[in-house]
């Protein structure tokens, strides 16, 4: 694959329509060249999984998620075998005369091999897909010190099979949410990026460019409020993914300025703990008149 220039990153990603900074071009044009895993850390919902599915738009490949959770092993992320259907051709090839040695060949071959994600990501041919393994920080770390030999050496051992190689390296974006600390052999092998909370225009241009019908008064309004929720000390803060949701459906409910009633009617978008709705509500008033939102329904 065609390595991009950093100035060419910057220009396909506003393409997607991923709003992005100097910071975030640079990571992902190192990340590019460099061949050497992402890994994306920051608070919920701001836009960390995003980058996985801009860069697959913007190459013009695809994506292939490992979504980790606890438990989640080598079976399921690497590869398994078609039991039933190995069975069922041993059943069907009983008349022929085969000795055991060829039975195993035919049986442990691509055709009975089920390719899960980290598999498919080595053995795709063609353009290098992107490959995105989420929430890493879910799985447990005895996943992650086997993740470490794939990301080092770009290989997997299937004992029938043998050592496979990847052909092209796949572009890997490993995104956390820090629930647990990552171990430093992990993070050794990968680039770093931290992706914080947006600032008030980033925020602004984000939700003009998902919404570009929106109204703009609405806009800066669902912007300022939401820079002054993230003040308050709430147990789950609002990321830009509640933003995009909220503004979405203000645009659908032809919303052009915010107001209490409104406001009120549609915290369940914004905030998703009930002991965050009640501490936002209790605040309500004092974020009102920083943002300058009515009173009353006009």
């Amino acid at each position: 694959m065609k390595k991009p220039t950093l100035s060419k990153i910057s220009d396909l990603l506003l393409k997607q329509g991923y709003i992005s900074d100097e910071t975030i071009a640079m990571s992902v044009y190192l990340s590019t060249t460099l061949e050497k895993p992402l890994l994306v850390e920051g608070p919920a919902g701001v836009g960390k999984t995003e980058i996985a599915k801009v860069l697959a738009g913007a190459f013009q490949t695809d994506l292939i998620r490992l979504q980790c959770y606890e438990g989640l092993d080598a079976s399921h992320s690497l590869y398994e075998w078609n039991y039933q259907k190995q069975l069922l051709h041993l059943k069907m090839a009983e008349t022929e005369n085969q000795t055991l040695a060829e039975k195993e060949k035919t049986i442990f071959s691509d055709e009975f091999l089920l390719k899960r994600p980290l598999l498919q990501a080595i053995t795709r041919k063609g353009q290098p897909p992107v490959l995105l393994i989420d929430e890493i920080d879910r799985a447990d770390e005895e996943f992650e010190s086997f993740l470490l030999e794939i990301l080092s050496d770009w290989q997997i051992s299937i004992p029938e099979l043998g050592t496979i190689y990847a052909e092209e390296i796949p572009q890997v974006v490993i995104t956390s949410n820090r629930t647990r600390e990552l171990s430093d052999a992990l993070r050794r092998r990968c680039l770093y990026l931290w992706i914080d909370y947006p600032d008030v225009e980033k925020e602004l241009a984000i939700i003009m460019s998902k919404n570009p019908e929106i109204n703009q008064q609405l806009a800066r309004q669902i912007t300022d409020f939401m820079q002054e929720v993230r003040k308050l000390r709430l147990d789950k803060i609002p990321g830009t993914a509640e933003t995009l949701d909220w503004a979405r459906a203000l645009a659908a409910l032809h919303i052009d300025h915010l107001n209490k009633e409104v406001v009120s009617q549609t915290l369940g978008l914004v905030i998703k703990d009930w002991q965050d709705t009640r501490h936002l509500q209790d605040s309500l008033s004092e974020l009102f008149q920083k943002v300058g939102v009515t009173s009353k329904l006009d």
